[in-house]
């Protein structure tokens, strides 16, 4: 068995390490040292070495400038995200924003149309949308509780919808115009032609039963007329148009796209009269021709004399009653 050879690097190795730790501390002391000409000479070495070893503290510097930027981009990203966040929820409150705004707009609409001063209005928003091919109608969210009554008019900001038909508790269907079952007397303006508007289940109901159609031309403004106590007078309806075909139809001036919010108009029923004897009754006739004398008086009965009574000459003798 070969026998192992003086192993000198582990001398040597602890010698070097000694010198090497020496010159530290040498350095170190040298580097504390307060004079000045230690001073100097430190000056003379930082100005003589350090310039040449830039290339070895150029890879430090990158990489501390990629620390930096990823420690950026890391405050970046997270910038970045709470942005997100909070431009969804600015998002969100545009959306509410806009649809309170257009719902005020709708409701000032309302409030600016001009109605008769008499009639008072409940305002109610669309629940749903009931219609059908063979059925035009909406529900509201106000009923009998709010004082609805069947067959009240009922508008939008702009113009005349339909009417109610039926009421609920807390809910009420209207019929609209363009119902089949829907006829209701309007006027033609500045004509004054009345006309039957008809349903049809189609945007442009048709008018029927003009009076004059010579009279009539497209654009005229049409209201509700009134007659038979179905709706109000005056209400704005619609405009008058005419088909292809040379049918007369009516535009509606109601925004039947967009029916969120309606008002229902309070109509009382007309004054019924039922007392005859509170109205005022003509005076009699008074007969034709001359007026006849009026009948002579009846002279009363004469009676016996009394006793003692002397008759004179020539005066007759009461008779004898029997």
């Amino acid at each position: 068995m070969a026998r192992k050879g003086y192993d000198f690097a582990t001398p040597v190795r602890r010698i070097l390490i000694g010198l090497l730790a020496l010159l530290l501390v040498s350095l170190f002391l040298f580097w504390r040292v307060d004079s000045p000409r230690a001073e100097a000479m430190r000056a003379e070495f930082v100005d003589r070495f350090v310039p040449g070893f830039e290339w070895a503290m150029t890879p430090l510097t990158q990489v501390t400038r990629m620390v930096s930027s990823l420690q950026s981009y890391s405050r970046i990203y997270a910038q970045n995200q709470e942005l997100r966040r909070e431009l969804q929820k600015m998002q969100a409150w545009k959306e509410a924003a806009v649809q309170l705004e257009q719902d005020n707009a709708k409701l000032l609409a309302q409030n600016n149309v001009r109605l008769d001063p008499s009639l008072t209005s409940i305002t109610g928003q669309v629940l749903t949308d009931s219609g059908s091919a063979f059925r035009q109608s909406v529900l509201l969210n106000v009923g009998r509780r709010d004082g609805v009554v069947d067959g009240w008019a009922v508008m939008d900001g702009l113009g005349l919808v339909g009417r109610i038909s039926g009421v609920g508790n807390q809910t009420s269907r209207v019929i609209l115009l363009t119902d089949p079952s829907s006829r209701i007397p309007v006027k033609i303006q500045p004509s004054g032609q009345n006309a039957l508007l008809t349903g049809d289940n189609s945007i442009l109901p048709t008018l029927d039963f003009i009076e004059r159609p010579e009279n009539v031309r497209p654009g005229d403004r049409v209201v509700s007329s009134g007659d038979g106590g179905v709706f109000p007078p005056d209400i704005l309806v619609g405009q008058v148009a005419q088909r292809s075909d040379g049918r007369l139809r009516l535009r509606m001036a109601a925004d039947y796209g967009r029916l969120e919010f309606l008002r229902v108009l309070r109509s009382h029923p007309a004054e019924r009269l039922e007392d005859g004897g509170a109205l005022i009754l003509p005076p009699e006739a008074a007969p034709i021709g001359p007026q006849l004398p009026p009948a002579p008086a009846a002279r009363p009965q004469a009676s016996a004399p009394a006793a003692g009574a002397v008759l004179r000459a020539g005066d007759a003798a009461p008779a004898e009653t029997p």
